[in-house]
């Protein structure tokens, strides 16, 4: 007798198919809100992958668009730029430059005098700068700039760089920004810039320092979070170009006019800020 064939099993459903349909869709949202949300830091950061990875074949003359609506524009550079062509940058409308001097209790910038010497050789408007290191002592790091840096008429007041997010305790770091503050207030007789990003100065500075005035440091936006009268200087790019540089530079603007900039310039003794001391 012959025997009947067995039935075919049923194919058996494939249950993981549509976990993982979920787990994909649930990805790419995610992976699209995270993009979304962080869309300008992740740009920012391509771009200056980008810079970096072609940053031999810089020629010096690559240029980057100056900021509408500001008719005032400056550079702030350390020997990070390497040699700079300072008549070839003041042809391209830079009107003052902020020049690293100094930085903790024993740091030089290495072409800080070269600099300091060829941007007003060159017509440029300029200051200097010190890097603060909040976990040393204020006193000690306003002697080192003090002994390095020849201000003088004519020189824009000196700058304080507080952005070092890394310290102990945050009134120890207000106490040492208060007393090189003052003490290179005292020695030059004029009160300093402060300059800070905007994120740093808003959680540690913002209502401790007001008297003094603020150079903001805000990228990706189309103007500053805080109100105009709380800031004087805007940097808004620090992966600029300008002819005369070779790779990137930081981009400022001044928000009043060439002759406001000039008034702010430390006075002779006559109290006229014309002319420039060497």
């Amino acid at each position: 007798m012959p025997v009947s064939p067995r039935p075919r099993p049923a194919p058996k459903r494939r249950s993981w198919l549509p976990a993982a349909l979920w787990t994909l869709v649930v990805v790419l949202l995610g992976t699209g809100a995270f993009y979304w949300h962080y869309r300008r830091q992740i740009h920012r950061y391509a771009r200056r992958a980008w810079a970096t990875f072609t940053a031999e074949q810089l020629t010096g003359r690559e240029k980057t668009p100056l900021l509408s609506g500001y008719s005032v524009h400056g550079i702030d550079v350390s020997s990070y730029q390497g040699r700079i062509d300072w008549d070839e940058v003041s042809r391209h409308n830079v009107r003052f430059a902020f020049i690293k001097a100094t930085e903790g209790v024993s740091l030089r910038d290495r072409r800080f005098q070269r600099n300091w010497g060829a941007a007003k050789q060159a017509g440029i408007v300029r200051g200097a700068y010190h890097y603060f290191q909040p976990n040393y002592d204020g006193t000690d790091q306003a002697n080192l700039f003090v002994r390095t840096v020849p201000l003088g008429t004519g020189d824009l007041p000196p700058v304080l760089d507080v952005e070092h997010p890394e310290f102990h305790d945050v009134a120890v770091m207000r106490r040492n920004v208060a007393t090189w503050l003052r003490l290179v207030e005292r020695h030059y007789g004029v009160r300093p810039i402060l300059y800070s990003n905007y994120s740093f100065y808003k959680r540690y500075l913002a209502g401790h320092f007001d008297k003094y005035p603020l150079w903001l440091a805000h990228y990706e936006v189309e103007r500053p979070s805080l109100p105009r009268d709380k800031w004087i200087i805007w940097q808004h790019s620090d992966e600029a170009y300008i002819p005369g540089i070779r790779g990137a530079v930081d981009f400022n603007v001044y928000q009043g006019s060439y002759e406001q900039l000039l008034s702010m310039r430390i006075p002779d003794a006559a109290g006229s800020p014309a002319g420039q001391a060497n």
